[in-house]
């Protein structure tokens, strides 16, 4: 009686004449020997022998065969063919249909994939090639000089042989190593340099040179140098790694008390001995040393006040660029977390951050790094303590900027360094002035000056200049009339125009607006134009002019004069990008705009406002003042989004209107549309316009403004409510929307059509920055499905379909069936998420929440793709019809690289897959041959010690897939090898070979399969393999502190090892099949609910799968203690899937 061995790649024992039986796992979980069939007739044998090739054995008929769809029973053939009289008329009764080739492609599946094709690339190229923000940074340039802490060594710090400190210093113009100002300390970014600080440090340097060192005013008010430092990471990758954040957070702090120990040291310091020892450093932090920065403050090192003010550009505050590492993770958490206990105290002695002022500043959308959305600091920060703006929203910036740009953008970097000096205070301890005002000044910098809490000078100052006109003055504009000036000069000698103030409490509330081309002077500037604020002022006897520092006499020779106290308006002077019909983009080299915008609160105090034209000869200028009613110059929409959708939004501007019109769309708050905005022509008739019209898009949370100049047409895109992020800390929702302000020339008298409809496929780019990690999280959710197919259907009928025909299956039935229950699910969080906020949940795992916590639930927009709109419900079909596709693709990549290695390996290989050696009966070549136990035990458990103590685990799950992929190989070489065309052999023999071809493929479909989901959870595991390669590479050995569970990766190990040796899966009849089914489905369901936020997890549940094929596979297995006893002896143990045969003698 012959046996049948289990394993593909084994040998059958031709001449064993024994009485064997095999068996397998059923349903009952017993075992039971295979039936045995009578022998070939002599003749029907000779048959066989002439027909058989040379140097080819078969071997004989197999045995009855019920379980899988190559089964054949010879008591059921042979009497066919005898019947037939042994003619080969009988075949086509007996053919079995061919293994269906993998590379097949069904036309549902095919639609499918050109469809998904289809809406990828309108994502890329939206995402390339519109609703592109125009770039208008100019470079920087500076001459730098590096000077390296050297004495920052062991003895301060165990990173010390990693990371180094550097003092920066601009050649030519501060080569003084000894520090002297207020120190500064620049953190680099994932992989960034120390050299990066160069250009905001080089522009401090001139500027305090040029102008600073020659304002008495300012050094006496305790402006100063600046001391940058810089550290040097070794371009460590910490957006990637947590365990890296936290390390570099704890060298910051070490360096921190190291450069404030410079001050106190003679040596080193060249500061006035009178001046007060610095006690805390400025931060400078770009892109994750942002982060770093906010770190540090939660470090057990951290010396409490040793820092106070942090500017971060390009960081993700809100959460993680990826989820790929459990740290990174979990840091973030613990971050956060403790930045919003801090500010949710009711008393400032208790919130350890109260005196800590931070700043965000992003790029915008060409920042294609990091989403500008995660840049928000509204679920961390209250408004009292820091804010988010763009640098789109920046006077004299106006332009956006991409990661790396934010750092040398000329622009950009003035305002940087000049603010800076603007809150340094060297006569406090601290170094800088108090907490309200730093964000006074902060605000006033990097803030257009039109919003809410942009707080007015000119009420808190005092009247510093004495008008006198004359008394019978006719320039003083009628109530309610609007001054324009078209050229400045006329009168050849300075003239004044007075607009009365309306009355305080007028029923539709007034505003003053006034826009001009030229620069507003503050007192004592002789420029050509100057705006007052006055209030009359009878000087009665014995009183002084000598009270104000600015006398202006206009009256010239009149008797009688009017005297008005006046306070000088251009410290609120808001500055706009020039609008002409020669304008392009606001960044352009034009004179701005300067604009004036008071409430009638804020000047109430005040009768007049008086417009001093100053220049006694003809020039080009001009200017307009008025007060407009509020109402008039404000339009609110309450259009839907459906609507605006469908219809648009048309609006006609009266002819006689405001200069500045304030279009509010509250419905438009969303990240993921962009929109197209006209506006129609300006026609002045004979006048000549002062100006084009001027756009200006802005949100009010974060501050993000953008600026169209000369506009006809302008691409509307935003950074307002977005994907994952968490909501505000008081459960705010940004209830105003979208707002576009309009300034245009009222002198016209025209009326101005608007119009505002979505940009379809312009807000397909925007999916592409908020849902990047989608594609990591999605497709494994259709692998999930197709394999959970698979499995059913082998346990079912024997046979393991390959991973094209089971997808094929799950496009028609199962994979439309979850993503609709998806899609309810999706509309179902949203609508909780935009909801009034309630009580947190303890959640899963350890997300809860302790009782001392705030209210609000700050991961509600974590689940599923964090949509925080019911509207976007379609995009989790539209993502699912996506990752179908990329499934198709990498499925086909996986065949062709595994088919490709096949005929390397075939090349490579000098043997056929059956040989004759002398005179014995030809065996088969092992491809599936095992190893001894013993080699394989030390493998495992070498591979195994090396991730408990030096190597992360995910270097040795990138082993296993190296490794499997070589198993797919072997496999598909063993299975073509075995596939022969049924028309060269007699019919048994083509049924044998059929049957073979079929086990053989079941086989190679198991592995291919399994490689598939390998391969999606190796991005996952990729980045930490980074971070380790590069530590390895900078000479840091220390191993790391994290990512050494062998609990993790000894599953994949003993999975991978297992399939070496070319064992099948059993088929399992019993309840047990069930698990298999459940854990899947869970796979499945986790990857689309969690894997976008906790990808990291990803891996595990993958892990906890591969578990269970293990104890499958070994359940199928004659393992016991006895055998391995033998293994280790040296002696293989016969078994399930053993490639040992016995040998004729």
């Amino acid at each position: 009686m012959r046996r049948r061995p289990s394993n593909p790649g084994a040998d059958e024992d031709d001449d064993d004449d024994d009485d064997t039986t095999t068996t397998s796992l059923h349903s009952s979980g017993s075992h039971s020997p295979r039936a045995s069939v009578d022998a070939p007739t002599p003749t029907l044998q000779r048959h066989l022998d002439r027909t058989s090739s040379p140097g080819k054995a078969w071997g004989p008929f197999p045995s009855t065969e019920t379980d899988g769809p190559y089964a054949a029973s010879w008591q059921e053939v042979i009497p066919r063919i005898q019947g037939h009289g042994g003619e080969m008329s009988g075949l086509p009764m007996l053919r079995r249909s061919r293994v269906r080739s993998p590379w097949s492609c069904s036309l549902a599946t095919f639609s499918t994939t050109c469809l998904a094709a289809l809406f990828l690339f309108a994502i890329v190229h939206s995402f390339v090639a519109r609703q592109i923000d125009e770039k208008g940074c100019e470079m920087s340039y500076t001459r730098p000089a590096y000077a390296k802490l050297s004495d920052f060594d062991t003895e301060h710090t165990r990173f010390a042989s990693k990371y180094a400190t550097y003092l920066y210093r601009e050649g030519g113009v501060d080569e003084e190593t000894k520090v002297k100002g207020v120190p500064v300390l620049f953190i680099p970014g994932n992989a960034g340099s120390y050299k990066q600080v160069r250009p905001i440090a080089g522009e401090a340097a001139y500027y305090f040179r040029d102008v600073i060192q020659r304002d008495s005013k300012a050094l006496k008010a305790g402006s100063s140098n600046l001391d940058f430092f810089t550290v040097d990471f070794n371009e460590d990758i910490t957006a990637f790694h947590g365990q890296t954040m936290l390390d570099q957070a704890e060298y910051l702090n070490e360096a921190v008390a190291y450069i404030l120990s410079l001050y106190h040291d003679r040596r080193m310091s060249a500061r006035d001995p009178d001046l007060p020892d610095p006690t805390s450093v400025i931060l400078l932090g770009h892109s994750m040393g942002g982060i770093v920065a906010r770190t540090m403050l939660t470090m057990p090192n951290y010396q409490s006040n040793s820092i106070n003010t942090i500017i971060t550009m390009s960081a993700p505050h809100a959460r993680p660029p990826v989820s790929f590492d459990a740290d990174i993770v979990s840091t973030y958490k613990q971050i956060n977390d403790h930045w919003r206990h801090a500010y949710a105290q009711k008393w400032a002695n208790n919130n350890p951050l109260w005196h800590v002022t931070l700043i965000s500043i992003a790029g915008g959308g060409l920042d294609t790094v990091v989403p500008s959305d995660y840049a928000s600091l509204a679920s961390l920060v209250p408004g009292t303590h820091g804010f988010t703006v763009f640098t789109s929203s920046i006077p004299d910036v106006w332009t956006g900027t991409d990661h790396l740009s934010i750092l040398w953008c000329d622009q950009f970097r003035k305002v940087i360094a000049r603010s800076l000096f603007d809150v340094i205070d060297v006569n406090r301890p601290g170094q800088t002035k108090p907490r309200a005002e730093r964000m006074r000044m902060f605000k006033r910098w990097y803030l257009p000056g039109m919003e809410s809490v942009a707080e007015k000078s000119l009420p808190q100052k005092e009247p510093t200049t004495l008008l006198t006109l004359q008394d019978n003055s006719n320039s003083i504009i009628a109530q309610g009339k609007r001054l324009t000036l078209r050229n400045l000069g006329r009168s050849k000698k300075p003239t004044a125009h007075l607009l009365p103030v309306p009355p305080h409490g007028t029923p539709s509330g007034k505003q003053f607006t006034l826009m001009t081309d030229q620069k507003l002077d503050a007192p004592g500037e002789s420029g050509k134009l100057e705006v007052l604020f006055c209030s009359v002022f009878p000087l009665q006897a014995g009183q002084s002019a000598s009270l104000f520092s600015m006398n202006m006499d206009l009256s010239g020779d009149s008797s009688g004069s009017t005297r008005l106290a006046c306070k000088n308006a251009a410290v609120d002077a808001i500055h706009l990008p020039a609008s002409t019909r020669t304008s392009k983009q606001p960044f352009d080299q034009s004179t701005p705009l300067s604009y004036l915008q008071y409430s009638l609160d804020d000047i109430a105090e005040h009768q007049f406002v008086a417009v001093v034209d100053k220049a006694v000869n003809p020039t080009a200028g001009w200017v307009i003042a008025e007060f407009s009613d509020v109402s008039d110059s404000k339009i609110q929409t309450n259009l839907g989004l459906g609507r605006l959708l469908t219809t648009g939004l048309h609006q006609s501007l009266p002819a006689f209107r405001p200069m500045m019109m304030d279009i509010k769309i509250p419905a438009l708050h969303s990240s993921l549309l962009a929109y197209e905005l006209t506006v129609g022509n300006q026609a002045c008739g004979e006048e000549t316009e002062l100006f084009t019209p001027l756009v200006r898009q802005h949100i009010s949370e974060p501050y993000e403004s953008k600026y169209f100049v000369n506009v006809k047409k302008a691409s509307i895109n935003m950074h307002g409510i977005a994907p994952f992020m968490p909501p505000p800390l008081k459960g705010r929702t940004n209830a105003e929307g979208l707002s576009i302000q309009l300034w245009s020339d009222p002198t016209c008298d025209m009326s101005l059509e608007v119009s505002l409809k979505v940009d379809m496929l312009g807000s397909f780019g925007k999916l592409f920055m908020r849902y990047r990690t989608v594609f990591c999280a999605f497709p494994l959710l259709i692998v999930a499905l197709v394999l959970r197919k698979q499995f059913k259907v082998h346990d079912e009928s024997g046979v393991f379909m390959s991973f094209t025909d089971s997808l094929d299956l799950c496009i028609r039935r199962s994979i439309p069936v979850v993503f609709l229950a998806l899609s309810v699910l999706s509309m179902s969080m949203a609508r909780s998420s935009s909801g009034p906020p309630r009580s947190p949940s303890p959640g899963l795992f350890r997300w809860g929440r302790n009782a001392t916590e705030p209210a609000v639930d700050f991961t509600k927009n974590d689940l599923l793709l964090g949509s925080q709109d019911p509207f976007f419900w379609f995009l989790v079909p539209v993502f699912g019809l996506i990752s179908v596709g990329i499934c198709v693709a990498v499925n086909y990549a996986a065949l062709g690289l595994v088919h490709v290695f096949s005929v390397i390996y075939g090349l490579v290989q000098h043997r056929s897959g059956w040989t004759r050696v002398g005179n014995r009966r030809p065996t088969a070549t092992p491809f599936f041959a095992h190893s001894s136990p013993r080699r394989r035990l030390i493998t495992t458990s070498i591979l195994l010690l090396l991730v408990a103590t030096l190597i992360p685990y995910q270097f040795a799950y990138m082993v296993a897939c190296i490794v499997q992929i070589a198993t797919c190989t072997r496999a598909l070489r063993f299975a073509r090898e075995t596939v022969r065309p049924y028309h060269q052999f007699f019919f048994l023999q083509s049924l044998t070979y059929q049957k073979r071809s079929g086990v053989h493929y079941n086989f190679y479909n198991y592995v291919h399969s399994l490689l598939i989901i390998m391969l999606w959870i190796l991005p996952i595991n990729i980045p930490v393999l980074v971070v380790w390669v590069h530590n390895l590479a900078v000479h840091w050995l220390t191993p790391f502190s994290s990512h050494h569970n062998i609990l993790s990766i000894m599953p994949f190990v003993l999975l991978v090892e297992t399939l070496t040796s070319g064992r099948m899966i059993p088929r399992i009849n019993s309840y047990l099949r069930h698990i298999t089914n459940i854990l899947l489905f869970t796979l499945a369901i986790y990857a689309a609910v969690y894997g976008i936020t906790y990808a990291y997890l990803l891996h595990h549940v993958v892990n906890l799968l591969a578990a269970w094929l293990v104890i499958l596979h070994f359940s199928a297995s004659s393992f016991s203690l006895s055998g391995l006893a033998l293994g280790l002896e040296g002696d293989e143990v016969e078994g399930a899937g053993s490639a040992s045969s016995k040998k004729r003698p």
